[in-house]
């Protein structure tokens, strides 16, 4: 016989009637959590965590490799398992004995002892763990909030990075040194002998149509040391991607961006360098261990493909200007390989010190490569040929020069600073692209102005080192062009090529994959600013792996500033609480993290 409710009611059964209610209670909760973004948010977090073990797709160019030392003299690699889940996202500290600096693309040294070659720089190239380490980069015993710029240039922190050998090795040279609780930074070099002021208006005397700041305005500096030239650049309105390999003189590029100059790791082994074509205006070589005339001049031959037609390659080394039989048959290599790209020598001289340099300068037209004797390296097919540089093969051909719609040769972009807000030449000939460029300027100089620098809960002053991880035509960068810092900009490598245009307006940056690692040392930026990144990366990896390289890359003290639709935000934040990191939301669509020096207890191996 079926009993009704009104019977129990009746019967005074209350003990059911309460069991009753808590089984509707509970199947109400678990029915309505997956209408909260912030609920559904915490759940994929943690389902996530646990199955790390898993591989994200991969990227759309499969070509990996990058320079110097064995190794077989390197640490052990790094591996780390997912941290447990108690209730909210928690996280492991990574535990090793690179830990502390540890770049897992280039730290990934189970991949490099299995490389069948060492010859071309492969095991300083990218070799990116699948999947990425899921915790946590700890903090150097004694790190303390950065020297402020514009101090920084010229001293640091010593427990912020603490790298000594290389004080050692270069004493003799004035690169570095240590004194007390500082390592101070006296503008030396091994070019250098006279400081590093002297050296650059060396270089601007035996050329002068460089003139530095309005012509010549983005600089790469290959094998750069520890940034002296391009921080010293900085009072001539010069902006300098100055670029190393990991290691290979100790922490380099680490002193370079803690003292808040801008630079990355790389190196040119077997793939091109993360620059598109045609873009740089001055490339400058001062003993840079760089073999030009290697591999049937490939090195030299990727230089050319990425400095700007008309533009100048200063190259300040010993076959230059010494006459022993080993510099005098390097010198000659260079001769063959320079006159095969058809570079003309337009200076070449020695200082009071005795040290010597050779500017060359890059065609404005292709005319020249009709007329050589033999046509090697040949022409490249553009038909089957990408401007975007991400795990591509070095060329061994040279492309075409560039030419305007009415069959011109390129133009160079204006002087500095007019060039900043002046039609890109690089700028997509398609209907409307001027006025969509005009547009976006117009864009980010109110968003920054109205809202960043107002609204937004950061201390600007505190910001040197910032990153733009998804650029777009460089807006927000050249909204703050009048702020005491410098911006990297980052285009990632499954949207839109807009990174020439980029480089046409005097600024700096790079390709790149978020779901990658990116090229630096831990704690060197200052902000981190996205806008309408996210939805394209869901869609190919976990942003959780995005918000850990985040988090490496980030200061203690740093901001991050992300802009996005109001579900991503929801996505976004509870992961980013779970870093311990304050968060601020305004407008619905901007969200301010601020990190903390917290760090977990727990430990994973990598």
């Amino acid at each position: 016989m079926a009993i009704s409710v009104q019977n129990l009611i009746k019967e005074r059964k209350y003990p059911f009637i309460f069991s009753l209610l808590a089984l509707i209670l509970i199947t109400f909760l678990l029915l309505t959590k997956t209408q909260s973004p912030i609920a559904s948010t915490l759940d994929l977090v943690q389902s996530r965590s646990t199955s790390s073990s898993s591989p994200t797709s991969a990227p759309p160019h499969s070509v990996r490799s990058s320079p110097i030392s064995s190794p077989s003299t390197e640490p052990p690699p790094i591996h780390t398992e997912p941290p447990p889940i108690h209730g909210d996202v928690s996280w492991n500290l990574c535990n090793g004995a690179v830990a502390v600096d540890y770049i897992p693309c280039l730290d990934n040294f189970k991949a490099i002892k299995a490389l069948k070659s060492l010859r071309h720089m492969e095991h300083r190239e990218r070799h990116c763990p699948e999947p990425s380490p899921r915790c946590l980069i700890p903090l150097p015993r004694g790190y303390r909030v950065p020297v402020p710029w514009p101090r920084s240039r010229d001293m640091v922190w010593f427990d912020n990075v603490p790298h000594p050998k290389l004080v050692e090795y270069k004493k003799d040279q004035n690169w570095v040194r240590k004194s007390g609780e500082y390592l101070v930074f006296p503008g030396g070099g091994t070019q250098f002998k006279d400081g590093v002021t002297h050296y650059i208006e060396f270089v601007e005397k035996a050329l002068p149509v460089i003139e530095w700041g309005k012509h010549a305005r983005v600089i790469l500096d290959v094998g750069c040391g520890v940034a002296s030239f391009g921080g010293y650049l900085l009072d001539k309105d010069v902006i300098t991607m100055s670029f190393a390999p990991k290691d290979e003189h100790e922490a380099q590029i680490q002193f370079a961006l803690e003292r808040g100059i801008p630079a990355t790791l790389s190196v040119i082994g077997t793939q091109r360098l993360p620059f598109p074509d045609n873009v740089y205006d001055l490339i400058h070589c001062a003993r840079c261990r760089v073999h030009w005339d290697a591999n049937g001049g490939k090195p030299l031959m990727e230089l050319n493909r990425i400095l700007r037609p008309g533009g100048f390659f200063v190259w300040s080394a010993t076959p230059v200007y010494r006459n022993d039989e080993r510099d005098q048959n390097v010198w000659n290599s260079m001769v063959a390989v320079t006159e095969s790209i058809c570079w003309e020598v337009v200076a070449k001289t020695v200082d009071s010190s005795g040290v010597g340099l050779v500017i060359y300068k890059k065609p404005v037209s292709s005319s020249c490569y009709g007329k050589r004797k033999d046509n090697n390296p040949p022409l490249c097919d553009q038909n089957n040929r990408q401007n975007i540089s991400w795990y591509t093969p070095l060329d061994s051909c040279l492309a075409p020069l560039p030419v305007d719609s009415m069959g011109n040769s390129y133009s160079w972009p204006e002087e500095w600073p007019k060039r900043l807000t002046s039609k890109p030449p690089h700028l997509s000939a398609e209907r409307d692209a001027e006025e969509i460029f005009y547009e976006d300027t117009k864009h980010w100089s109110a968003l920054v102005s109205d809202v960043y620098l107002e609204g937004a809960a950061i201390n600007w002053s505190s910001v040197r080192n910032v990153m733009d991880m998804n650029a777009g035509y460089g807006g927000f960068a050249a909204a703050l062009i009048d702020m005491p810092l410098w911006v990297m900009n980052v285009i990632p490598v499954n949207g839109p090529d807009t990174l020439s245009v980029i480089f046409d307006r005097g600024l700096i940056g790079v390709y790149h994959d978020w779901c990658e690692s990116f090229n630096t040392y831990p704690r060197t930026y200052d902000l981190l600013h996205s806008s309408f990144l996210f939805k394209n990366l869901t869609q190919r990896c976990d942003i959780m792996q995005v918000a850990v390289e985040m988090d490496r890359i980030l200061r203690p003290g740093g901001f991050v500033l992300v802009q996005d639709t109001v579900e991503m935000i929801n996505d976004l934040t509870p992961i980013f609480r779970s870093l311990h990191w304050s968060i601020d939301l305004f407008q619905e669509q901007f969200l301010v993290g601020k990190k903390g020096f917290w760090r977990p207890d727990g430990r994973s191996k990598i």
